[in-house]
């Protein structure tokens, strides 16, 4: 992935996110149904034959790197789930979006120091789906519920939610992890602890007087005691799917992409037609941003993806960008979950009133706090009767039709 900045047009490196927090909270991932309750089950209707047992047990051991892949009857019921005729097509699909999805997370791990095999729990999230929502709100690739993705640096507004975006993500989800095996100073309680929260974990622990899973595991929440057998089997039926006549699907993303860092407001319908692309294909691309609107701004730009195009095209874009040509509206218009779809015009500024606070006004009008304070150079505190600048100097944001979001089944 080539990263290009707007204003310059020069290759830069591609961006990383701090993400910073003290622990993932116990709401922090939707908790998971893992297709049936019967895994989760101590007692099992069939148990794995002594020469099953050596079999499987050397096949996780041939791919263990970092993280123990430890085999039990529990892992082998997820590996039959997940291999059986009902599993197959969609394991087909996983591996085609892994070619895209992985080389993103093998990077924000590596940046992390973390192991790169746990870039397979994303698997169990989301089934690689960013647009993947749980049931409790949990949301993204890695599945953060709101409170948790703020925590470790997502930003989440009317604009953007970044628990989508999978280079946000996967980093903030690499924090939590490098946070949790500190503390524990084991992968597979760590792995547990992005399930459950830490503070389930340290219970079990308690109860246990133990610090592997295994041990520990009869303390967890139900959901927590399938969510490492999964994870375990997950990697296996990635590297040995043609053992079960899984046949991997064609990867649906684009395999060679760039990265542009725009620095205003611009809706995506706009820039596909001026690049010629698919304005789905691009959306697909860039999905934590809500309203399909890159809500860049000169003291924040924004990361836009976008397929590798001819190199007219980026001339193109380059000069629609800059010359304003994308700009569809004549006054500043905020772009909300409500108002989205119709250009209504919201005033530019707000005249802050008593009670309100800066946090309170960027999230009611779906702006960056950071960016708020930086536009009209105030500190921590809204004095009411105050005239605060709601987008950048010279900025144009623009609205947008609604970018339908759908509530899908999470992970595998």
């Amino acid at each position: 992935m080539r990263v290009f900045t707007v204003v310059a047009f020069l290759l830069a490196p591609c961006l990383g996110f701090a993400a910073s927090g003290n622990s993932k909270l116990t709401d922090s991932v939707g908790t998971k149904d893992y297709h049936s309750t019967h895994f989760h089950r101590d007692t099992l209707s069939v148990q794995p034959s002594g020469m099953q047992l050596t079999t499987m047990r050397g096949k996780l051991q041939a791919i263990q790197k970092e993280v123990p892949l430890d085999y039990n009857d529990f892992v082998q019921n997820y590996i039959d789930l997940y291999t059986g005729p009902n599993r197959r097509e969609e394991m087909g699909r996983v591996l085609g979006l892994a070619k895209y999805y992985f080389p993103i997370y093998e990077k924000a791990f590596r940046d992390a120091g973390i192991p790169e095999e746990i870039k397979f729990l994303s698997i169990v999230e989301s089934a690689l789906n960013p647009n993947a929502i749980s049931r409790v709100g949990a949301a993204g690739p890695w599945q953060f519920m709101s409170t948790t993705g703020r925590t470790y640096g997502l930003n989440i507004n009317n604009y953007v939610d970044e628990r989508r975006d999978p280079i946000a993500a996967s980093y903030a989800a690499a924090a939590y992890l490098k946070d949790a095996y500190q503390e524990f100073g084991d992968w597979l309680l760590a792995i547990a602890s992005y399930n459950c929260g830490k503070s389930s974990v340290e219970r079990a622990v308690a109860k246990a007087n133990a610090l592997d899973y295994w041990s520990i595991r009869q303390y967890l929440p139900v959901e927590t005691r399938g969510y490492v057998p999964a994870y375990i089997a997950v990697i296996y039926v990635m590297n040995y799917y043609n053992k079960h006549n899984i046949t991997p699907q064609a990867c649906s993303m684009p395999m060679q992409t760039d990265t542009i860092l725009v620095n205003k407001f611009v809706s995506l319908g706009n820039i596909s037609r001026v690049i010629a692309v698919d304005p789905n294909q691009l959306a697909l691309l860039n999905p934590g941003y809500l309203q399909r609107v890159v809500n860049g701004t000169a003291a924040a730009p924004r990361r836009l993806v976008i397929p590798q195009i001819q190199k007219e095209r980026y001339s193109a874009l380059y000069d629609a960008l800059n010359g304003n040509q994308l700009t569809v509206a004549a006054m500043p218009v905020i772009a909300t979950a409500d108002n989205a779809g119709r250009v209504e015009d919201i005033p530019a500024f707000h005249t802050v009133k008593a009670g309100e606070t800066l946090a309170g006004i960027a999230d009611k009008f779906g702006v960056e706090l950071s960016d708020l304070k930086s536009w009209n150079k105030v500190g921590e505190r809204a004095i009411p009767g105050q005239t605060l600048r709601l987008i950048a100097p010279g900025t144009v944001a623009l609205a947008s039709p609604k970018n339908g979001s759908v509530a899908v089944a999470a992970g595998l």
